[in-house]
């Protein structure tokens, strides 16, 4: 399979099975304006589980070309729930609709309950989709509330493009107020993926901007803080890594247009990375060497380490952004496990 990437960089990936063919060379040459042409033959990497190889060798399919956002929504929304199903096969989960601060959201609990020593905790989850579908309210929160034994509130805030930025963070600052009432901040994490991870860091800034207190820690899995500009692997990975058709990043074409809106590429309340980060929780990110989001996520990561943050990373090998919604993968169940000991530390509970 041949795929071009451009932007900075041009790409030729044959992905095979782990079988370099004799008759492809490697070659690269580099234009006056630094930009590369590559060709490269990459291996399904052996480092991998036998699930993931397997995963990484599956045919793609592009979405049609010309697909309307409510077709879009519709086929998200089944890939979606097909996800949660497989989820809800591994750990058994109670799932209840309710309203919280005048905000839809899913409530999730393990089916075996919660303990009574974790009850007065809870975790909120932003979830992806790029701020214009739900791809992960449930394969987010399912398997966290059941490692953890916490609820999950899942968040459903509105979506662009009928409600660009700010109504996203509005929504989950919302969310967030209600529960200061029963619970102590101290005994609240927020996490999110994708959207929802870009959506984590604009909401710890935004409570730093109200004054309101700070949570116990945030997960922030895959993302970017900054909308101005995009980060080097967006030219080289899709969403499904080197499978799939890219468009490649255009100078003055604004990343997840629909949601910025109007807003300045550059306001710190919407690309974080512009941001004051000092006294942000200790913070969780989470990439993989595939994701599209790769370098944004370590760009973001580095700030917050030089605003003194306890900010923590980590990078599976060659797998693709979002990862862990495919429930049976062994690095989907490591990924969960590393999340949730990481909350439960945070949250003041013993890690099993």
């Amino acid at each position: 399979m041949r795929l071009l990437r451009s932007a900075n960089i041009f790409l030729f990936f044959l992905v095979s099975a782990g079988l370099c063919l004799a008759q492809q060379q490697d070659s690269a040459s580099m234009d006056e304006d630094g930009t590369a042409r590559l060709t490269r033959v990459i291996p399904v990497p052996r480092s991998v589980s036998p699930e993931a190889q397997r995963s990484l060798a599956k045919h793609v399919t592009d979405p049609p070309q010309g697909e309307t956002l409510a077709a879009k929504r519709v086929r998200t929304d089944a890939y979606a729930h097909s996800d949660a199903e497989a989820y809800k096969a591994i750990y058994p989960s109670k799932i209840e609709e309710s309203t919280i601060g005048g905000v839809p959201v899913h409530a999730i609990t393990p089916e075996s309950g919660i303990d009574a020593d974790r009850r007065d905790r809870v975790l909120i989850n932003l979830h992806g989709g790029g701020f214009t579908t739900d791809s992960g309210s449930w394969t987010e929160s399912i398997p966290i509330a059941a490692l953890t034994h916490i609820k999950v509130i899942a968040v459903l805030y509105r979506f662009a493009p009928e409600h660009p930025f700010p109504a996203a963070v509005d929504d989950a600052v919302a969310v967030y107020r209600d529960l200061l009432k029963t619970y102590k901040p101290e005994h609240i994490v927020v996490y999110g993926a994708s959207a929802g991870a870009i959506l984590t860091g604009e909401f710890a800034v935004k409570l730093k901007m109200l004054n309101l207190p700070e949570p116990a820690a945030l997960g922030i899995f895959s993302t970017t803080g900054d909308f101005s500009t995009p980060g080097d692997t967006q030219a080289v990975y899709t969403v499904t890594g080197v499978a799939g058709a890219l468009s490649p990043p255009q100078p003055g074409r604004k990343f997840i247009g629909e949601y910025v809106g109007n807003t300045d590429p550059r306001d710190p309340g919407l690309s974080t990375l512009y941001a004051d980060l000092q006294g942000l929780p200790p913070t969780l990110f989470l990439t993989s060497t595939r994701d599209m989001l790769l370098s944004q996520t370590t760009i973001l990561h580095r700030a917050f380490l030089r605003a003194g943050v306890d900010a923590r990373l980590v990078v599976f090998e060659a797998l693709n952004h979002g990862f862990w919604y495919e429930a049976g993968l062994p690095e989907s169940r490591e990924a969960n496990t590393l999340i949730a000991k990481f909350f439960l530390s945070h949250l003041g509970l013993p890690v099993q």
